[in-house]
């Protein structure tokens, strides 16, 4: 039973280390490089908060605990 009772604490601490949240910086430069690594050239990343979020379909990210979003735009030249 105290084996069984350690495993279910072990699960618990690693899951909330994996939930653990982004910040903002990092993630958008994850986003970046995955984006720059499929050849586009022309975009703009923009890390703004929840209310200046206009269109949904634009967001690529979400972090700080979910109150900044990642926008992505692409520029056309």
């Amino acid at each position: 039973m105290k084996r069984f009772a350690l495993v279910i604490i072990c699960c618990a601490l690693a899951t909330s280390a994996l939930a653990a949240p982004k910040p903002c910086e990092e993630l958008k430069a994850e986003i970046e490089a995955k984006i720059q690594a499929s050849g586009v050239t022309a975009y703009t990343l923009e890390i703004v908060t929840n209310d200046e979020v206009h269109d949904q379909n634009m967001v690529v990210g979400s972090c700080e605990n979910g109150t900044k979003k990642i926008i992505y735009q692409k520029n056309d030249r």
